[in-house]
């Protein structure tokens, strides 16, 4: 394992990576750190190919030691779908959509919980608890189920249906609590705390390895397109994992040699019914400001106050990147626009995505012949209620 420690990005500080961790002192998310040189001398962008299509395949980039540990249902290596007909429609010659609804548990989340169970495995933990929106909960708990740990999951009463049954399937100590995300973190950390150590807090970027999963994913995108960058990769932006892990990705790639200097343009997606990072972006503040009364049908960035907000704002700039507020109204049309001329039916948050890249190219800010990859984190089936099916006729036998 090239694994050599974590890090504080906020005050520098660097951890041991050899027992379970949550935050640092100071309260950021910590960062795993890897000796990328001694990778380098042993693997070279050509070898990932002749290796089995997951996001295994990367493992020396990734924090798992003894391969006994690994928990695995065959996550990663999605598809980077050509969108040509949509793409026209609104400007985007190249669109491309990344497809993660067809991966263990029907979202991107499997990325995390693949890495985050294999290396709690790894550590010792016995049994974790985490608050989510959905879909985490569902991976956590069916990861942990593999794994042998124990799992308990507290989710808002209005999380998607099939989450709260995959929990349950999964043998997970499922709660449910009238309100939002927060609500449900304060619950873990109650119930964390009271532990005495027996149960270690998953929620997320409150430990460090859930994002090395969801890094593959720009590894992936990279590697599927000959190893070179987009011009632009739009992200649905909730708690924010998913674009801090491309964008670390990206970093790593960087300093291997294996990518050229200039990245791919970040850009983060919110609700206009939650959108804490995109007024913070748009005011030029380093931290973002809780979002009052938060709504939104993309139920997965329902995130008032997401405790990346730091590196997602930093990953936006250093990338020249924007953030971008879309309406519930356009994320549903554009939803089944796409899905009525490419066949694809996208998770809402994906589709805000599509929102994004439709307004971007109108406004010039994605410009004419880009490369624009966009990220459709989770399956469509699972929110049936974005497609209204109420005018469709009924026959008579």
């Amino acid at each position: 394992m090239y694994l050599t420690h974590l890090e504080c990005p906020r005050c520098g500080r660097e951890h041991d990576a050899d027992k379970p961790r949550n935050l640092c002192d100071c309260g950021s998310p910590l960062l795993a750190r890897y000796d990328l040189a001694a990778v380098a001398e042993v693997v070279t962008p050509e070898r990932f190919g002749l290796r089995p299509a997951d996001l295994w395949r990367y493992r020396e980039l990734l924090p798992v030691a003894d391969p006994r540990h690994v928990t695995t249902l065959g996550e990663g290596w999605t598809p980077l779908l050509r969108a040509p007909a949509y793409g026209a429609e609104i400007g985007i010659a190249e669109l491309l959509v990344k497809d993660e609804g067809l991966t263990p548990t029907g979202s991107f989340k499997a990325r995390g919980a693949a890495i985050g169970v294999s290396r709690a495995r790894e550590l010792g933990v016995a049994r974790i608890a985490m608050p989510t929106n959905g879909n985490a909960g569902a991976a956590w708990a069916t990861y942990a189920a593999r794994a042998g740990l124990g799992a308990t999951v507290v989710m808002p009463v209005d999380a998607p249906g099939i989450c709260r049954r995959e929990c349950v399937a999964a043998g997970a100590d499922l709660r449910l609590v009238d309100g939002l995300i927060g609500d449900a973190g304060r619950l873990v950390a109650e119930l964390v705390a009271g532990s005495a150590g027996a149960v270690f807090d998953a929620g997320t970027l409150r430990e460090p390895y859930r994002l090395e999963g969801k890094k593959t994913m720009g590894y992936e995108i990279v590697e599927q397109l000959g190893w070179q960058v987009p011009d632009v990769i739009i992200y649905p932006t909730g708690g924010g994992v998913g674009l801090i892990g491309i964008h670390k990705a990206l970093q790593e790639l960087q300093e291997l040699g294996w990518i050229g200097d200039r990245p791919p343009r970040l850009v983060a997606v919110q609700s206009t019914g939650c959108a804490p990072i995109v007024r913070a972006f748009a005011a030029g503040e380093e931290r973002a400001q809780p979002w009052a009364d938060a709504h939104t049908v993309a139920f997965g960035i329902t995130v008032p106050a997401p405790l990346g907000d730091e590196l997602i704002l930093a990953a936006l700039r250093a990338s020249g990147g924007t953030a971008v507020a879309v309406e519930d109204a356009e994320i549903l049309t554009d939803l089944r626009d796409f899905a009525a001329r490419e066949g694809l039916l996208l998770c809402p948050e994906g589709a805000a995505c599509l929102t994004a890249a439709r307004q971007l190219r109108a406004g010039g800010w994605i410009r004419a012949g880009e490369r624009v990859v966009v990220l459709n984190t989770g399956a469509g089936l699972k929110y049936p209620e974005t497609v209204d099916v109420a005018g469709v006729p009924v026959l008579p036998s």
